[in-house]
């Protein structure tokens, strides 16, 4: 059994997800990374930043509303991300339409179960069909609408549901009901209502993306391809990390990587799999520099940047305690990278300042590249103010250091 080590994976991850900033495009960047995290806006755009050099924040914002080429979509576990368009029908089948059937499930319980104002007359299914129809017909009209606005047209989107436990929240059915149909494939979230860092959209028609709806795949076929993509951006990894990745069960997991060519390997202690030879990852793992002998490459990644998102086991590639810059619930902050190895984190102040702050010593090519990464980024900034969706007591210690002139 072969045994590959954190350095090898730490080098494949370099060249694989563009740390080095050479990355064509934004397509380039989101292909090389399956997708991009966008619960955070921003994120998109700080991650397409940090591996395209070339990129600016008007030419990430063409390729999702111009040209049309990435598209904001539910999937896995549940989360935003931007995808090439190219790839939502397989996502949809392999993760989105499933992911709906429960979205649908959960929200009809909570309507019935905590009951609204004003009061569904007859059955809450046949209701809120109803409604769904209704709402697809005002925004084909419309053409493009905000959540207030197809509230407008259609009043029964503004119900309020009940709250009957400590756990609940104030709610009406818009949100829940306009993710739903877009987790279905109905709806395509657009443009947003302010600046690019802005979390606030307008929803689009899916016949403005799709005239003719996206087209079907097969489940199984869509899982055993997502896997294999996953294979071959993020691995060699464990089953584990796909798992977790996807949001699947452990049955679906093993059900999806049954069929592809699979192969064992000891991951630096731990059992892990990879794809086997020539669609594996042996000849970019190989590598005969000498250890330490790496290219120099600083990387500032963004909070819920997809590259440390994309594994559960990610002790290999932190340099750092994990407490510094991930939260309980396993979601990263902002972080400075420098070969494949998390070293520290960034923050932008109240007024616009960049700053960087480093947690171990790597030596001073390090201190000169993140300095350099990091003036970059500030420049493709133009002085936007950016406050992370995944704030770490580090990133916020960060802002809050007094600079003293001198």
């Amino acid at each position: 059994m072969r045994t590959i080590s954190e350095q090898e994976r730490r080098r494949v991850l370099i060249r694989r997800h563009h740390l080095a900033g050479d990355a064509r495009s934004p397509e380039a960047v989101t292909g090389a990374l399956i997708a991009l995290h966008a619960t955070d806006p921003a994120s998109v755009y700080l991650s397409v930043l940090a591996r395209s050099a070339t990129s600016t924040v008007a030419g990430i914002a063409q390729a999702m509303y111009d040209r049309r080429s990435l598209v904001r979509w539910m999937a896995m576990r549940r989360t935003l991300f931007v995808f090439p368009r190219e790839d939502i029908p397989m996502i949809q089948a392999a993760i989105s339409t499933p992911l709906a059937g429960t979205l649908r499930t959960r929200l009809i319980n909570q309507l019935e179960r905590n009951g609204t104002d004003p009061p569904i007359d007859g059955g809450v299914e046949a209701w809120l069909g109803d409604l769904e129809s209704r709402v697809e017909l005002a925004l084909d009209q419309r053409g493009t609408a905000t959540g207030a606005q197809l509230s407008t047209d259609v009043p029964e989107l503004a119900t309020s549901i009940l709250v009957r436990a400590p756990s609940d929240r104030p709610q009406n059915v818009t949100t829940s009901l306009l993710t739903l149909m877009s987790t279905e494939g109905r709806l395509v979230r657009s443009t947003p209502t302010g600046a690019w860092t802005s979390r606030h959209h307008r929803w689009e028609p899916i016949g403005r993306w799709w005239p003719n709806g996206i087209p079907a795949h097969d489940t199984g076929r869509a899982r055993q391809e997502l896997a294999h993509r996953w294979l071959t951006r993020f691995g060699p990894g464990t089953v584990e990390d796909l798992q977790w990745w996807t949001g699947w069960n452990q049955t679906i997991t093993r059900r999806a990587l049954d069929n592809l060519p699979i192969r064992e390997i000891d991951l630096h202690g731990r059992p892990g799999i990879t794809l086997r030879e020539p669609a594996g990852d042996a000849s970019e793992l190989a590598d005969d520099r000498p250890d330490g002998a790496d290219m120099p490459v600083a990387s500032l990644l963004p909070a819920l940047d997809s590259t440390p998102m994309g594994w559960k086991h990610r002790d290999w590639f932190l340099g750092i305690d994990h407490r510094a810059v991930f939260d309980r619930a396993g979601n990263i902050g902002p972080t400075l990278w420098w070969n494949g190895e998390i070293i520290g984190s960034w923050a932008i102040t109240a007024d616009g300042d960049l700053r960087t702050r480093v947690l171990v010593d790597r030596g001073a090519d390090a201190t000169a590249a993140i300095g350099t990464a990091a003036d970059h980024l500030h420049q493709c900034l133009e002085g936007a103010t950016i406050t992370p969706a995944i704030r770490t007591p580090l990133e916020q210690s960060i802002t809050q250091e007094v600079i003293h002139p001198g």
